[in-house]
C-alpha cells in the first residue's frame, strides 16, 4: 500500500551573484542544493566582463547542470541591480517560477577600487545603487513574498574601507539595513544576519596578495567559498534561524 504521507516540498532560496563557477555565490549554491533548497541564481555578466577576470558565459550552465545532478531545481535570472526596476521583478519572477522564496542569500557586490581623492561620482553611486540600494530593495521585497513560515536573509559583506573607499563604504550602509531588518521583519518570523568572511581568493587576488594574506591567516590558508557556504547554509536552516540581527565573522580567524 502507498504512503499517502504528503512529500514535503523543498524551500526555494534566492542567491544573487551568482555568475562564475571560482565565487562565493556558486559555492553558497552548491551547498544549499546538498541540503535541500532549490534555487534561483542571479547574474550580471557585464559586472564580470569589466573586471580582470572577465565573462565566463558557459559558468552558470556549467553550475546549473552541477547543481540538477544533486537534484534541485534550478532557475537562473540576469538581472542588472544597479537599475532601480530591477529587484521587485527579480523577486517577483522567482517567486513566480519557483514559488515562495524561504532563504536570500545576497553575494553580489559592485567592487572597483579607488580611495577619497581618485573616487569619481559615477563609482560612488553605481556602488551603491547595487550594493546599498538594491539589498534593501530585494530584503524589502523578499519579506513582502513570504509566506507565515517566514524565511531567513543572510547578506555578505566586509571590512575593507582604505582604497576601496566606495565598495566599504556601500556595505557599512547594508551592515546597518541588515540589522535594522532583523528588527522591523523578525515579527514575520524572518531572520536576517550579516556576514564577513574575511579574505577568500575567487580570482581577484595577485601572487603578492594571495602571500600576504595568507600569512596573516591563524588557519595558515585562506578561506573558500565552500567555507563561506557552511555557514550561511546554517543560518538559512531552521537550527540557524534563531541567530538574527547579527554581524558575523566567519573568516578562520582573520580578524582575531
Amino acid at each position: 500500500m502507498e504512503s499517502t504521507v504528503p512529500v514535503p516540498a523543498r524551500p526555494v532560496a534566492l542567491v544573487t551573484g551568482v555568475g562564475r563557477l571560482a565565487g562565493i555565490g556558486a559555492g553558497v549554491a552548491r551547498q544549499l542544493a546538498a541540503d535541500g533548497w532549490d534555487l534561483v541564481l542571479s547574474y550580471w555578466a557585464d559586472y564580470d566582463a569589466r573586471m580582470p577576470w572577465g565573462s565566463e558565459p558557459e559558468d552558470v550552465v556549467r553550475l546549473t547542470a552541477e547543481l540538477e545532478a544533486i537534484g534541485a531545481k534550478v532557475h537562473v535570472l540576469s538581472a542588472d541591480l544597479q537599475d532601480p526596476g530591477v529587484p521587485d521583478r527579480l523577486v517577483a519572477e522567482s517567486a513566480q517560477l519557483a514559488g515562495p522564496l524561504q532563504g536570500l542569500v545576497l553575494s553580489h557586490a559592485e567592487s572597483v577600487d579607488s580611495g577619497v581623492l581618485d573616487t569619481t561620482i559615477e563609482s560612488f553611486d553605481r556602488h551603491f545603487a547595487v550594493n546599498t540600494r538594491a539589498s534593501w530593495q530585494l530584503i524589502a521585497a523578499f519579506a513582502r513574498q513570504a509566506t507565515d513560515d517566514g524565511g531567513a536573509i543572510v547578506a555578505l559583506t566586509s571590512d575593507h574601507t582604505a582604497f576601496n573607499l566606495p565598495y566599504g563604504a556601500s556595505k557599512g550602509a547594508l551592515d546597518r539595513i541588515v540589522i535594522a531588518a532583523a528588527r522591523e521583519l523578525g515579527p514575520r518570523g524572518i531572520s536576517a544576519n550579516v556576514l564577513n568572511p574575511g579574505p577568500v581568493d575567487t580570482g581577484w587576488m595577485t601572487t603578492e596578495i594571495r602571500e600576504e594574506l595568507t600569512a596573516q591567516q591563524p588557519t595558515g590558508r585562506l578561506g573558500t567559498p565552500a567555507d563561506v557556504a557552511g555557514t550561511v547554509a546554517f543560518l538559512l536552516s531552521p537550527a540557524g534561524r534563531w541567530v538574527s540581527g547579527q554581524l558575523i565573522k566567519a573568516d578562520g580567524g582573520f580578524s582575531a
